[in-house]
């Protein structure tokens, strides 16, 4: 494999001190310490809905950018051979410690975990090909967007799947996101702090005090927030505010790019607008 991991750190620290990139990994590390049973199980849920499936048992699924490993963990659940890859030192670290932490009495090429960029080309071809590649909020992460959905669509097997989710554009909104994006990661611990209170408020300020007064419970919607794919409100909060590199798409734009290339849209669950990532469900050259 071509991926140097000795430069790669040295390019993403040196992104990390520029306030060009957001240490996703080191998030992630923090939401292993409320990771639950309950959690791995909604996990598990999201990924069986999102799939159209009871079952992955036979099949291989590549996550592209897994983050904390949590939706590796449930492909492996459902019984994948997975192979896990992330850019970010700490969150290949993450995904290899729920490895070892849920999966360690399997083989070892049940369940890979690697280093490696969804722009290296040369790199994602020495992963061959899988039934499923699964790519949740990351690739806009990428500085790259495009391009990194040109290389890793490649990974899919025909007739396989390639599920995704992509940040919505929402035009001026998304732009003033991005700003906000580039004032955490170039700020200091007081900037950062005030962008998640501000962002808190934004978001769950009046629902939480309407929560109190009508279910005496001034947390009941943040509590909730985040639930559907066993997801942490705090660690996504985080996620959101500071996650640079950052591209958002339309819809129709993602829909476009898949079709030229000879996918079919299986299934599409769309913000209606508003804030957040699209979620695709692509099927590859499908025979008649």
């Amino acid at each position: 494999m071509s991926f140097n991991k000795e430069t790669a750190s040295t390019n993403f620290d040196k992104e990390v001190t520029a306030g060009e990139r957001f240490q996703f990994g080191d998030n992630w590390r923090a939401f292993l310490d409320v990771l639950d049973d309950r959690r791995i199980q909604t996990a598990v849920d999201s990924v069986k809905g999102l799939l159209q499936v009871t079952t992955l048992e036979g099949r291989t699924l590549l996550d592209v950018g897994s983050g904390s490993g949590l939706f590796s963990l449930a492909a492996r659940r459902l019984g994948a051979r997975v192979v896990s890859m992330d850019f970010d030192p700490s969150s290949v670290g993450c995904t290899a410690e729920l490895r070892r932490r849920y999966d360690g009495d399997s083989p070892a090429d049940e369940w890979q975990v690697l280093q490696g960029s969804a722009l290296d080309a040369e790199f994602m071809a020495s992963l061959g090909q899988f039934d499923i590649v699964y790519s949740w909020g990351v690739l806009h992460h990428t500085g790259d967007m495009w391009r990194a959905l040109a290389t890793v669509e490649a990974n899919v097997k025909s007739e396989g799947l390639f599920a995704l989710a992509i940040y919505n554009d929402q035009g001026r909104t998304s732009e003033n996101w991005r700003r906000t994006k580039e004032r955490y990661c170039k700020g200091g611990p007081v900037t950062r702090r005030f962008l998640e209170a501000t962002t808190w408020l934004q978001f769950w300020g009046l629902s939480s005090v309407a929560d109190l007064v009508k279910r005496g419970d001034f947390f009941k919607s943040w509590n909730d927030a985040g639930r559907e794919r066993g997801m942490s409100a705090w660690h996504d909060l985080v996620d959101w505010v500071g996650g640079l590199p950052f591209e958002v798409a339309k819809p129709e734009a993602i829909f476009e790019f898949f079709k030229t290339r000879g996918y079919n849209l299986e299934r599409l669950i769309t913000m209606g607008g508003g804030i957040g990532c699209n979620q695709f469900l692509f099927v590859k050259n499908r025979k008649a």
